[in-house]
């Protein structure tokens, strides 16, 4: 059986694992598991606080080494373990953290040193920053454990992988992050402020994407694992950057869910050249096409459009956009805000509206910065994360915010929903373009619960 062929069983069996898909031209549709018996809902799960939050570091290429250096200005944490596949990365790591006056953490090394890991009592939190591929086994060994886990993006690679952690998460009651540093963006945390004060009308449409040129480092210093993916799977294989803020500001999971999607692709071009070029790849085969675009509507009948392209020149683009009955926002290629003089009144903003067609000028934007709160900054806050860093101060915020909650007892920001919906994306979309890109059913990770919550909001210690 050729790759082709074998390819196309696979995902015929996946379609039958799931459910199969309807007749003629209705939407395909993928099974949703009853929830077995003694399990509950996650859905606004609260932890008893936890004083210390004791953390334990599962992966120390480069996302993970930065974590752990800024785990060490994130209040009501210490880092106590310290894990990596290369002995030396574990090791590199701990000696930075005595070197810099911390204490000393526990260090594993090997392929499966994270289950001896997990064995240990005086962890409350694994932190995932390994390849793709370990994502699900780290995190569902972690939870088994007794503990909570946040994992980086994208946190699950097919549906299966989405439902095993909603269902772990569900029976262990144990909190399964997904680490989205995008959320936490100043222009995008702004713009969710102005959607939820209604300064957008109601939100209808929304944009998100991956727009990332990686010619340098597919050429430098990324493994193949990464490649490897692309060169072997069809579809949107890393979603969540562009996806997460949008899905935030429309109340997924929150009062409304996905319902359906709809994804198309290019050809390979550039993936095959690189091949060719870099890994000396005569007549190479490349399954994921230059740029991928996929179109989900929701229950109350919004829009979203996320884009994957991480081969042509184009410059990196998160291509965040809220399109809303009153007013417009959008961070790329320049920050744009267009208000109504209402909301801009009310913010205590001088300025006059001339121009209806046109953005805010970008000093006025720059004045909405201050006038706009951000529930979970304060000024403080706003300057430690500047300081500390991590894709301009992001990265620090996830964390404070997770290790807020869980000091406190609170529910995440993001929770294993969240990641299922918004991971799922990656093969839901190879489904919809194997079947001459036909819509599918986007399955509903919360079984009902998402109408309990009456929109997405930060929780906060009383």
């Amino acid at each position: 059986m050729n790759k082709n062929l074998r390819g196309a069983a696979a995902l015929l069996l996946s379609l039958a694992i799931f459910g199969g898909c309807c007749n003629g031209s209705a939407l395909l549709k993928t099974k949703v598991p009853a929830m077995p018996a003694g399990q509950q809902t996650m859905v606004g799960y609260a932890d008893d606080p936890i004083d210390t939050v004791r953390v334990a570091i599962v992966g120390l290429g480069d996302r993970g080494s930065w974590a752990v250096k800024r785990y060490t200005q994130v209040p009501w944490t210490r880092t106590v373990a310290v894990c990596d596949a290369e002995a030396d990365r574990a090791e590199a790591s701990a000696k930075w953290l005595v070197d810099h006056g911390y204490p000393a953490p526990a260090v594993y090394s090997g392929p499966e040193a994270y289950k001896e890991l997990c064995l240990r009592d005086d962890i409350d939190l694994v932190y995932v920053c390994t390849d793709w591929a370990h994502h699900v086994p780290v995190a569902l060994c972690a939870m088994e454990h007794g503990k909570h886990v946040a994992v980086e993006v994208p946190s699950a690679n097919s549906l299966k992988e989405c439902w095993d952690l909603v269902n772990t998460s569900e029976r262990t009651r144990r909190h399964c992050v997904i680490l989205e540093n995008c959320c936490y963006d100043f222009f995008e945390m702004m713009s969710l402020q102005l959607a939820q004060q209604g300064a957008l009308g109601e939100v209808l449409h929304a944009e998100g994407s991956y727009h990332h040129n990686l010619d340098f480092y597919w050429n430098q210093y990324w493994e193949d694992w990464r490649l490897q993916f692309n060169a072997t799977h069809r579809g949107d294989l890393y979603p969540t950057h562009g996806l997460g803020p949008v899905a935030q500001a429309l109340d997924i999971n929150r009062g409304d869910r996905f319902t359906s999607l709809v994804a198309m692709d290019t050809k390979s071009v550039n993936g095959k050249e690189i091949l060719r070029t870099w890994r000396g790849v005569e007549n190479p085969e490349f399954k994921n096409g230059d740029l991928v675009c996929t179109l989900l509507r929701t229950e109350k009948e919004k829009t979203v459009l996320i884009e994957h392209d991480v081969m042509t020149p184009r410059p990196y683009n998160r291509m965040y956009q809220l399109v809303g009955t009153k007013g417009y926002a959008a961070k790329y290629p320049v920050e744009q805000l267009t208000l109504g003089q209402d909301v801009l009144d009310a913010l205590g903003v001088d300025y006059s509206i001339t121009d209806a067609h046109a953005s805010l000028p970008a000093d006025v934007i720059q004045q909405m910065y201050a006038k706009v709160q951000i529930p979970i900054l304060n000024d403080e806050l706003r300057a430690k994360a500047k300081e500390v860093g991590g894709h301009g101060g992001m990265d620090w915020i996830m964390d404070y915010r997770l290790a807020y909650c869980l000091h406190y007892g609170l529910p995440v920001d993001m929770d294993v929903y969240d990641l299922a919906s918004w991971c799922c994306l990656s093969e839901l979309g190879t489904i919809s373009m194997e079947h001459g890109c036909r819509a599918v059913e986007v399955p509903d990770f919360t079984r009902g619960h998402w109408q309990e919550r009456p929109g997405f909001s930060y929780a906060f210690a009383r």
